[in-house]
């Protein structure tokens, strides 16, 4: 195995119980929250994009959209439950959304990518969507009819048939990496609130693996949260529902290989898998993780941190998903952590990708690649 330089001398600087699954190499992959709303020469662009820099995976989302993102045209989509909660009542949901994602998880699929799919987002509930408006962001976790008829969405997905191929979603593994319940689960109700209301995310986890089964091919994912220590939660790790322990993270302090490792040693200990699902370089001169707006980094030092982050990631040992990769010019909107394929800083993280299938990893997802 050879890897680059950098990357060699930081795994042999590693403390000796690291435990790194030398017979498995990492991977690295993005998100994009609207992709299902690329029309068909982005998304051509965006997955040759994504394969040229040896990206495996794609995390994609089921929220409605509207209008331009990103600066990419798109064409609209609902929600999955745009006018009502739905509650397990199938003419109610539409499934626009889904039979989008059908039609891309097949050319995704061609590239070598799957997908991991976000049934939902804290995003969507703070917005207002059908749930938020009944229940808010606090008795939707806490109440038993909002868990129940959001139950039913996540069945509803999961046993979505294919258009195409004729399976339902639950048995598709050569196209899907891993089902999470919701992105980013309760995020703006504090470290507290979700140490306090941890079952909620294993009690989704039931539901899932209750329609997955335990040999499905598929993952189970928890969607991060806002930080590294509060996306490691302790129940999750015992959850035995669970596969994945999904951080997001965009502090400095979170984005070194120190910080990382005590986590992925937890994991292990625990028979968890690991993976850093969100992370970003901030486009600006603020700090990483508050990053609404203000003047333009240098390239060569938005370059420098993204080689740092990303090395610090995969000499930990984990695999990551930047966030996120666009098909377009990036308009430098609020908030900016994107790159654009062929735009300044993309042959950076082609590098560091490529880099990341060269490593060593902690986990061995192995199975659940193309």
């Amino acid at each position: 195995m050879h890897l680059p330089l950098a990357l060699l001398a930081a795994t042999l600087a590693l403390p000796l119980h690291s435990h790194l699954v030398t017979a498995a190499n990492s991977f690295a992959g993005s998100n994009l929250y609207y992709a299902a709303g690329l029309r068909a020469d982005t998304r051509t662009t965006l997955l040759d994009g994504l394969q040229s820099a040896g990206m495996k995976v794609l995390r994609v989302w089921l929220d409605g959209q509207s209008t331009t993102q990103k600066g990419t045209d798109i064409d609209p989509f609902p929600d999955l439950e745009p006018n009502q909660i739905c509650n397990g009542d199938a003419s109610c949901y539409d499934d626009t959304v889904l039979e989008r994602l059908d039609d891309f998880m097949l050319d995704a699929q061609a590239h070598g990518i799957k997908l991991i799919i976000t049934m939902h987002s804290f995003n969507a509930l703070q917005a207002g969507d059908v749930y938020g408006a009944e229940f808010g962001t606090g008795f939707f976790y806490e109440q038993d009819f909002p868990q129940q008829a959001f139950d039913a969405r996540l069945v509803h997905i999961l046993n979505h048939v294919h258009t195409t191929l004729g399976r339902p979603w639950k048995e598709l593994n050569e196209y899907i990496f891993g089902f999470e319940a919701e992105n980013e689960a309760m995020i703006g109700k504090g470290q507290d609130y979700i140490q306090q209301h941890q079952q909620w995310q294993c009690d989704r986890a039931k539901t899932i693996r209750g329609q997955l089964g335990d040999n499905s091919g598929i993952l189970v994912m928890t969607g991060g949260e806002s930080f590294l220590s509060e996306s490691v939660q302790p129940d999750w790790l015992s959850c035995a529902e669970l596969d994945v322990i999904s951080i997001h993270a965009y502090g400095v302090g979170d984005l070194q290989t120190s910080a990382l490792q005590p986590f992925v040693q937890q994991a292990q200990d625990a028979g968890k898998k690991l993976i850093m699902e969100e992370w970003g370089a901030c486009f600006f001169n603020t700090e990483n993780n508050d990053c609404p707006n203000g003047d333009a980094l240098p390239t060569d030092q938005r370059n420098a941190n993204i080689e740092s982050f990303a090395s610090a990631i995969t000499v930990s040992g984990l695999p990551w998903l930047y966030w996120q990769v666009i098909p377009n010019a990036d308009p430098h909107n609020g908030f900016d952590y994107e790159i654009g394929i062929g735009e300044t800083s993309w042959s950076t993280l082609q590098s560091v990708a490529q880099q990341a299938l060269q490593a060593p990893a902690a986990f061995d997802f192995s199975a659940y690649l193309l």
